[in-house]
């Protein structure tokens, strides 16, 4: 990014007064009051919800709560191990207010996604298109390394768009630790910057739906004071998802930062493209088609209990339908007026919520 001009000799103008919010002096003390603490709180809570929603990205929402600059302070601090009472405030009280909320909301989210994909979708397609300006104003100007860098983004995801839509990556397993692992790496990789949606990565990769399930499960488990039944969406889902976040924002955010320091006009139209070519991934006319006995699905055979109920083989795993196959279909017309619509108010609400966090940090 373009370097800092120098600041003014203290003598030819008055030292202006910190904004609330603002980072603190590299020569001054962070200094850690309630009003920082109740906006580190609220940014917290609004990022947990952007991570559940794809194309609404948490950083925005960091951003427009005044917080942002002291959080991505806060990481580079504790990874470095420079524990001050400062950083570590800021962090717990952003990463406790954000699980808080994916906890409580998870379970109507993942409901919604299963059972109105169409609808849902169309209203990522908005969040998402809505971030494009964020990052756009974020180059400053494009150059021919932003160009490149846009196209190489767009290309890429357009590339998985037509994977997925040929179907040929429904044999790929996507669970396992060390899958789950890399899901939360790439999320936490998307979460900090932004503009650009960690859910909405997550929902590239196959894994969205399933982590809002093993969430949604670890609290009904909870609530029905079930430890046993915890133990399952806690240790194969949620444990290597959060080790991944946990390595995402300490060593992507870092490399992040170094490419942004270095090359930030490419590294920036990287995310530009990834942006514009995410749209090309989130054709909503698709629904979950529920599998017959005998299919193959994610390299295993499909067959039915005598309960009825779907499982796989050989792992023994119930079928649930968050993980059904999609499939496109042919929309109705109020079905692409309704799209059309829930497009143009995604689009709105995240261009408002830029709006917001632009204000907030001009000032």
């Amino acid at each position: 990014m373009p370097e800092t001009p120098d600041t003014p000799d203290a003598t030819s103008a008055p030292t202006p007064s910190p904004a609330p919010g603002a980072a603190p002096s590299p020569n001054e003390p962070p200094v850690l009051t309630a009003g920082i603490l109740a906006r580190a709180t609220a940014g917290g809570a609004l990022m947990g919800l952007a991570n559940l929603v794809p194309g609404i990205s948490g950083g925005t929402m960091l951003l427009a709560t005044g917080i942002y600059t002291r959080f991505v302070t806060a990481i580079a601090e504790l990874s470095t191990l420079r524990l001050s009472r400062h950083a570590i405030f800021v962090m717990v009280s952003v990463i406790a207010a954000a699980g808080l909320a994916i906890l409580l909301l998870a379970g109507p989210i993942k409901t919604l996604v299963v059972e109105h994909r169409w609808v849902m979708y169309s209203l990522f397609i908005g969040l998402t298109l809505g971030g494009v300006p964020i990052v756009w104003r974020l180059i400053g100007g494009m150059t021919r390394g932003a160009w490149v860098g846009a196209a190489a983004g767009l290309v890429a995801m357009a590339a998985l768009a037509m994977v997925q839509a040929a179907g040929a990556d429904d044999a790929i397993v996507r669970e396992g630790f060390i899958f789950m692992v890399l899901a939360g790496i790439a999320g936490a990789g998307a979460m900090i910057l932004p503009g650009l949606s960690g859910g909405y990565l997550l929902l590239l990769l196959g894994v969205y739906v399933p982590i809002l399930a093993a969430v949604d499960a670890l609290r009904q488990a909870a609530t029905a004071g079930d430890t046993a039944a915890m133990l399952t969406p806690a240790t194969t889902v949620l444990l290597p998802v959060g080790i991944g976040i946990v390595l995402g924002v300490v060593v992507v955010s870092n490399a992040l930062r170094w490419l942004l320091r270095r090359f930030a006009k490419p590294t920036l139209g990287v995310l530009l493209g990834l942006l514009l070519g995410a749209v090309a991934g989130l054709w909503p006319f698709q629904a979950g088609i529920e599998p017959q006995p005998g299919d193959t699905l994610r390299g295993q055979k499909v067959v039915i209990s005598e309960g009825g109920v779907l499982h796989l083989q050989p792992s023994g795993r119930e079928l649930r339908p968050e993980q059904y196959p999609t499939r496109f279909f042919t929309p109705a017309p109020g079905q692409v007026a309704g799209a059309v619509g829930l497009i143009l108010l995604g689009c709105a609400t995240t261009t408002l919520i830029g709006r917001l966090g632009r204000n907030r940090a001009s000032r």
